[in-house]
């Protein structure tokens, strides 16, 4: 990105900003549940960056989301002013920005999305810059997506979470992740109402699986205290819809997100770098698993 593109937000909080973005949007969908995380349709996948063609990870993927859910955008395209003009669009007049997050280490040109994961040896430099999405923008030709139907992106889902070897156990009627013996519990597939709830869930516990040492150890007491919990499940929400992302497949509300908003909404509130932290986290957890499948697949092609 140019330095043209930068906002003037980089000499003020761009943590407080970005947070108020995710509470005015947990705060609009109390109602139904419906968290900025989730997604359906064209949303389901990850948003990209145009100039790039990159993917948008962790506290940017959560924001650009719901920006998409919150007036309506039909696609994941998003750029800044000067990317989309060197695209041939134009922004049109009077249409309002959406904010992101990049860090940057001092004496060093690269920036990168991962501002919260623990480079404490090096200096990091927040800078936030404006990004509007494909449906604000005029001249500007779409790529098609691709066309790759239900039953495949289950398929898909099925070759993913096999071969991560996490003790996945089927019955009774709760879905939990067990320190104690460190296995899944899940209910029987025909117990959800639709598959893709499955394996929302499915992913959901997968991300509380990665908490373990040897893992990505998520030690989250010093960081949140007594709210030590309220943020593994808000990373684990996270990591779910991160994951889903990157299979293609939709994230739902679930009706006990009741239980957890009011201790979310607390967090976030009261630490301006609460989500950027769980998304880091999140985003670690999904990069982990990622890893794991293809590694064990490898492993399995070559055993084979």
């Amino acid at each position: 990105m140019s330095t043209s593109d930068i906002t003037a937000t980089d000499q003020r909080d761009v943590y407080s900003r970005v947070t108020a973005q995710i509470i005015n949007a947990i705060e609009n969908g109390t109602g139904t549940w419906r968290m900025p995380w989730h997604t359906s349709g064209r949303y389901a996948f990850s948003p990209i960056n145009v100039a790039s063609k990159k993917p948008y990870r962790g506290i940017n993927t959560v924001c650009l989301w719901a920006a998409a859910q919150a007036k309506g955008y039909e696609r994941g395209e998003w750029a800044t002013y000067q990317q989309w003009q060197d695209k041939g669009g134009q922004v049109r007049k009077g249409e309002k920005a959406t904010l992101v997050v990049f860090w940057k280490f001092a004496n060093d040109s690269s920036e990168t999305q991962e501002g919260e994961t623990g480079h404490s040896s090096r200096l990091l430099f927040t800078r936030g810059y404006s990004v509007f999405n494909a449906a604000q923008v005029d001249g500007y030709t779409p790529t098609a997506d691709p066309e790759v139907s239900i039953p495949e992106r289950i398929a898909h889902a099925e070759s993913f979470f096999s071969p991560i070897g996490a003790d996945l156990r089927h019955g009774g009627n709760r879905a939990y992740y067990a320190l104690d013996t460190d296995h899944i519990q899940m209910p029987e597939f025909g117990a959800f109402g639709e598959n893709l709830a499955y394996y929302s869930t499915l992913a959901h516990e997968h991300t509380h699986w990665t908490a373990k040492a040897g893992r990505c150890d998520r030690q989250l007491g010093k960081r949140f205290g007594d709210s030590a919990y309220s943020a593994e499940e808000l990373i684990a929400e996270l990591g779910a819809a991160f994951t889903c992302a990157h299979l293609g497949l939709s994230t739902e509300p679930r009706a006990d997100h009741a239980q957890y908003l009011a201790s979310w909404l607390k967090v976030l509130k009261a630490d301006s770098r609460a989500i950027f932290t769980a998304a880091s986290k999140a985003q670690q957890a999904t990069d982990w698993l990622i890893a794991r499948a293809a590694e064990s697949a490898r492993t399995a092609e070559v055993a084979a």
